[in-house]
């Protein structure tokens, strides 16, 4: 038995099937918003129990939609898909397999379509202002949201199509390289930032006056656009804005989406847990981060934001070695020692959820004390497990419930990849 033994033992709730999530929705209650995490980007269970959970929201809540780590571009052809709009495949599969930027595997995977199929399926058989979506909360897709408002503005609105194109042309001698761009606008005393503000301001204009019936897109491919500028500016300086910049822009599309699906709307969010679990109780906060978990319990109130955090000891994950490089089924090695995922291996069961008590009242050492809680990102290196990827966490400030798996495969991508054979060469048991 671990330190944590007899407290892990208590909190454990079996997780078997769908139905066992009872006590977590016990939790959800009335919560406008929930958060599922992962700590990692291409993990099979984590996407499976998000995916399991989210029906049950979506049916038995009346959860409106779902908002995920995405591009909206992207993402809005999955929307126009599992909502069944005629301009749109019947298979959602098309439209997660026309995924390109790196990392594809993140949506472009076989757990994904399963889910999006399911979607698809439930929605079909309601009225238009019924159907649950899919949306893309990210803010990388600079080009792609602005060749999408081009094109919208070519058809519907002729008048301020010059005005976008001053845009775009703006950004072209960078060759739809952001760090270029990025890098151009710290050395040179020039920026796009004037021309995207005034596309913005237009695509609000557009949108107030109706635009073929895509106001809200075309509202927000512009928001991506102004939102992309300033990260990809944020970025090159250095320090914690283009983090702040990125989780502020997701945030405030939640907003806008919550607004756009009504006051009785709900959402849930796919994301990381580096996104999801509250910044305050981590260590991101002396570093001068916030991030959407905590954005969310700040401008909704913590009774109506729910942030569920996953986590496994061992398995395989997809990822990159590098950024951009090709994607490959890693070994996760077990977990550091002391670690939370080193105590619940020690003593929970092999797949668990633990749904925390209120925050203010007696809690137990798990929940309150500082403990090394890993973080898998896309580029991810086994070898370094002995120094990287552990984010020190107050468990239970950090997230209202945790989903644990002991064991993890890498998710199932619609696109090729490659599968590592070597083990890391470095790094004891545990670490």
């Amino acid at each position: 038995m671990g330190r944590y033994g007899d407290e892990i033992r208590q909190l454990a709730a079996p997780l078997n099937d769908a139905a066992d999530f009872d006590p977590l929705l016990d939790r959800i209650d009335g919560a406008r918003i929930v958060m599922l995490g992962e700590a990692s980007h291409g993990t099979h269970e984590f996407y499976q129990w998000r995916a399991l959970l989210t029906r049950r929201l979506i049916e038995e809540r009346g959860f409106s939609f779902v908002g995920v780590e995405g591009d909206w571009p992207d993402c809005d052809r999955v929307d126009r898909a599992v909502r069944c709009r005629g301009d749109a495949p019947d298979d959602p599969y098309e439209a997660l397999e026309a995924f390109e930027r790196w990392p594809t595997w993140m949506w472009a995977n076989e757990e994904v379509v399963e889910f999006c199929r399911w979607l698809r399926d439930r929605n079909v058989g309601l009225e238009p202002g019924q159907r649950a979506g899919f949306h893309g909360l990210d803010v990388y897709s600079l080009w792609e949201s602005m060749r999408e408002l081009i094109l919208h503005l070519r058809e519907h609105d002729p008048a301020r199509v010059a005005m976008a194109i001053e845009a775009y042309r703006c950004f072209e001698p960078f060759g739809e390289d952001p760090q270029r761009y990025a890098m151009a606008t710290r050395f040179v005393p020039m920026s796009c930032e004037d021309d995207v503000v005034k596309l913005l301001r237009a695509a609000r204009e557009h949108a107030s006056t109706g635009g073929g019936g895509e106001e809200f897109t075309v509202r927000q491919n512009a928001e991506v656009v102004a939102g992309a500028e300033r990260y990809y500016r944020a970025m090159v300086a250095g320090g914690a804005n283009s983090w702040n910049v990125r989780d502020q822009h997701m945030m405030d599309t939640l907003d806008r989406l919550l607004a756009h699906y009504g006051p009785a709307s709900k959402a849930v969010v796919w994301a990381h847990n580096t996104h999801v679990g509250d910044a305050r109780a981590t260590d991101m906060t002396r570093a001068g981060m916030f991030n959407l978990g905590q954005l969310g319990r700040e401008r909704y109130g913590r009774d109506n934001v729910v942030l569920v955090g996953f986590g496994t000891h061992r398995g395989t994950v997809m990822a990159g070695s590098e950024w951009g490089a090709p994607m490959e089924v890693m070994r996760v090695p077990t977990a550091r020692p002391g670690s939370l995922e080193d105590a619940l291996h020690a003593d929970a069961p092999p797949r668990a959820q633990f749904v925390f008590p209120p925050a203010g009242g007696d809690r137990p050492g798990l929940l309150t004390d500082w403990l090394d809680h890993r973080a898998i990102g896309v580029v991810y290196r086994p070898d370094r497990e002995h120094w990287g990827n552990y984010v020190p966490t107050k468990l239970g400030d950090r997230y209202d419930a945790f989903c644990w798996f002991e064991q993890s495969r890498a998710v199932r991508p619609l696109h090729v990849y490659r599968v590592s054979t070597e083990e890391p060469e470095t790094y004891p048991v545990g670490v």
